[in-house]
């Protein structure tokens, strides 16, 4: 009968997998497990899932059968051509009304060629961002949702219900929009992400390069920042990181080599920044510093034959402590603007009606970048909807001014000891530049159109009124096509 059939499916029974269907079964729904590999499923029935009301499939056929209609499928499968295998092994049991849900990091084109492709055959489709690892995935993640609004409709009650609490206890899970929209914000929450990690190691790196400091010393640091306005889901698991031992009583972080690794994400958000023409430079310089970590041999060649300088002893630790402070918040707060230009930019394109609000709300809880930060951008967009940058939001400017002596010292301290610190530095460069009423730029377009006609525009206006000067004298009169990339 109908009434004793799942509310839904997840396919794939990987880490997020498994516990997505946990967290669902807590809160009343009926699901449906099943993997392609069949003992995953009873090992997951006769394990985490035992005593539960979880179903068990042994194929795709008693899957469909087990749902009640319109079926609910979501696929929990590794992001590309997987997920494409999977619909097709999924295809001739659905009918038309059947719901298709992908859970994974998904780049967001792939998402709208998917709804394009299936429509014809009835079926709906949702491309949903999911943040919070394992312990998200169990206890109430981020969840970013995209795609058919009608589908949306079906499926709203399972995901409100399992997604976080964030500010003013509400779920950390809204409408993103139609095609793309779920997975391009999820896409942008990775970016940020990166650019926090990078700008938290830079600081550690301070920390354990320029003062000297142990790394008990600089857990209990990030432990009372985690008290402030820096408080944060990574900064939390960074002082916990650091104080964490080894079995032989010794840092367990020292031993760890220095290569970071990387799924995409940031990749895919950098090349969608310059697709768009924004400047997420702190996203960008996170991405190239795990590249640049991985030319481990290269490195430790090169520091022999440029020997950098010794590092002074006679620092006052307090005050460049505090400047370091004021450093990775003024920083977070550029990365997190480039983020939402990025999305601001999209939604142009794509006219999504992303709601900047909901998104801030949504990622206040359960997601990696979950941080009380994100309570004064969910305010600055609640204040102002057409906000263009949060640079201009009163908050940020005054939270900005204060932290800029300490900010600019700790990038001078850093790069006069030789101590690499990409994201903060390109995080005061893009603030220089972004609050500059004049950049060289009018040179740039001047060699541009000395070697290739490129033209200029003239500061006297009237602004689309584009210009070609013979430099040299003996070049001619016609200019090249003027365009922006």
């Amino acid at each position: 009968m109908e009434e004793n059939k799942a509310d839904i499916a997840v396919y794939g029974l990987a880490v997020m997998g498994q516990n997505l269907i946990l967290n669902m079964n807590d809160h009343g729904f009926r699901v449906v497990a099943f993997n392609r590999t069949v003992s995953k499923v009873e090992e997951f029935i006769n394990g985490p899932a035992k005593g539960s009301n979880i179903i068990g499939a042994s194929s795709i056929e008693d899957m469909i059968n087990s749902l009640k209609k319109p079926r609910r499928i979501m696929m929990m499968v590794k992001a590309g051509q997987a997920v494409d295998e999977t619909i097709e092994h999924l295809l001739p049991y659905l009918e038309s009304g059947d719901i298709l849900i992908d859970g994974g990091n998904t780049l967001y084109s792939d998402t709208v060629r998917r709804i394009d492709y299936l429509k014809d055959k009835g079926i709906l489709y949702l491309g949903i961002g999911v943040s919070g690892g394992e312990e998200g995935a169990r206890n109430g993640p981020a969840i970013m949702p995209g795609g058919s609004t009608a589908a949306w409709e079906h499926v709203k009650d399972i995901y409100a219900s399992i997604a976080a609490k964030g500010l003013d206890n509400l779920p950390c899970c809204d409408w993103i929009g139609e095609g793309g929209a779920g997975n391009y914000v999820k896409m942008v929450h990775n970016g940020i992400e990166y650019g926090d990690m990078q700008l938290i190691a830079e600081t550690y790196n301070i920390h354990k390069r320029l003062l000297k400091l142990n790394n008990d010393e600089i857990a209990d640091i990030f432990n009372d920042w985690n008290q402030s306005e820096l408080e944060s889901y990574l900064i939390q698991i960074t002082s916990e990181i650091l104080e964490y031992k080894d079995s032989d009583g010794s840092s367990l972080i020292d031993k760890i080599l220095d290569t970071a690794g990387q799924k995409g994400t940031g990749k895919w958000t950098v090349i969608s920044g310059s697709e768009f023409g924004q400047p997420i430079s702190v996203i960008a310089e996170a991405l190239f510093a795990r590249f640049t970590s991985s030319y481990k041999d290269e490195r430790v060649d090169a520091s022999k034959l440029y020997p950098k300088k010794e590092l002074p002893d006679n620092l006052n630790k307090q005050e460049i402590i505090q400047s370091s402070k004021d450093a990775l918040y003024a920083s977070k707060i550029i990365s997190y603007a480039q983020g939402f230009m990025l999305m601001r930019a999209a939604n142009q394109e794509f006219n999504w009606k992303l709601n900047y609000t909901n998104i801030a709300q949504i990622w206040s809880g359960g997601c990696i970048i979950r941080s009380i930060f994100l309570k004064d951008i969910k305010n600055a967009y609640t204040n102002n909807p057409e906000l263009n940058n949060l640079l201009i939001d009163k908050f940020f400017i005054e939270a900005i001014k204060q932290a800029l002596p300490g900010w600019r010292k700790i990038v001078s301290l850093c790069s006069e000891n030789g101590i690499a610190a990409p994201a903060l530095s390109s995080a005061l460069a893009f603030f220089d530049s972004y609050t500059s009423d004049i950049l060289p730029a009018n040179l740039i377009q001047a060699q541009r159109d000395y070697f290739g006609a490129h033209t200029y525009e003239l500061l006297s206006g009237p602004n689309g009124e584009y210009h070609h000067t013979n430099w040299t004298g003996h070049g001619g009169d016609t200019s090249a096509s003027s365009y922006t990339v």
